[in-house]
């Protein structure tokens, strides 16, 4: 008769789920006491770009003249930026010594064709590369917003006021979405003047934090990022309060302050969706 054998020391016995589905990945053990994250790792771990692809080349000049012609017009929230990196010179062969050149007439020629095809290859890609990387909140009438990646040429003083957060115009081709021209708008009509103006002129009201949700993308820790902020309205000569939602830069001083149920003071020219809506940092921590 068959018996099993009796349990050896240092073993044991197998789990019986194991056994009936050896494959089946296993389940770590929860560590105990664990910390809730704060809400700055939080936040971060939740910037990315997923489901977004890459777009191509940036558009030359005549497809944005027709854009500018006969797209239809927008608005664009600035979410992230990132510029063309200057690929480094390719280091120098130590195999061989510089002054040592041991290949035959015929292959030194089949090498310079092909490094002149390399140098014509890193040229065109170059070419194309060259232009900033936006990643934008589009808002075009009649159709749900959405985001999606744009490369384009912008000199540098207008890319001053294309930072994270900021609004700006832009030209979409009705029968392509994600294809588009970003541009200024008239310097009265940008979000940066709009929220210096809404907290020099705006009433004022006590905002509630309902949600804040990361939107930007490439968060490396050293810019502010940029939020969707769900917020209810308090204010004293208004009846009833309201909600709102804002997608602005929030410092990276002030992240603590946007947790849920925290209060923030903020400035409004009338009872909206979030668009006359201006958070007052410096204000909102002394509250």
């Amino acid at each position: 008769m068959d018996m099993a054998p009796p349990d050896r020391p240092g073993t044991t016995t197998p789990d019986p789920e194991t056994q009936v589905n050896p494959g089946r990945p296993q389940r770590l053990p929860e560590p105990a006491n664990r910390p809730r994250p704060s809400l700055f790792t939080r936040l971060s771990s939740q910037f990315g770009s997923r489901g977004l692809t890459r777009r191509g080349p940036a558009l030359d000049d005549a497809a944005r003249r027709e854009l500018l012609l006969h797209g239809v017009e927008g608005t664009a929230t600035i979410l992230s930026v990132r510029s063309p990196v200057k690929r480094p010179p390719a280091p120098p062969d130590s195999t061989v010594p510089p002054t040592v050149d041991i290949r035959t007439r015929a292959e030194r020629r089949v090498d310079a064709r092909l490094a002149a095809d390399r140098r014509a290859e890193e040229r065109a890609a170059d070419q194309l590369d060259r232009g900033d990387e936006f990643w934008v909140r589009i808002q075009l009438e009649g159709r749900h917003p959405y985001e999606t990646r744009v490369r384009q040429r912008v000199s540098a003083v207008d890319r001053e006021w294309m930072q994270p957060g900021d609004i700006i115009a832009c030209r979409v081709d009705p029968g392509d979405h994600d294809r588009m021209v970003l541009y200024l708008p008239a310097p009265e009509e940008t979000s940066r003047t709009n929220i210096g103006k809404i907290l020099s002129d705006g009433r004022r009201a006590r905002a509630t934090v309902l949600a804040a949700t990361p939107v930007a993308a490439d968060y490396t820790g050293r810019d502010d990022p940029v939020l969707r902020l769900d917020l209810e309205l308090h204010a004293w000569d208004e009846p009833r309060p309201w909600r709102v939602r804002l997608v602005q830069p929030v410092p990276l001083s002030a992240l603590e302050l946007v947790d849920l149920g925290r209060h923030l003071e903020v400035a409004f020219f009338t009872v909206d969706h979030g668009e006359s809506v201006a958070v007052d940092w410096l204000t909102s921590r002394e509250l």
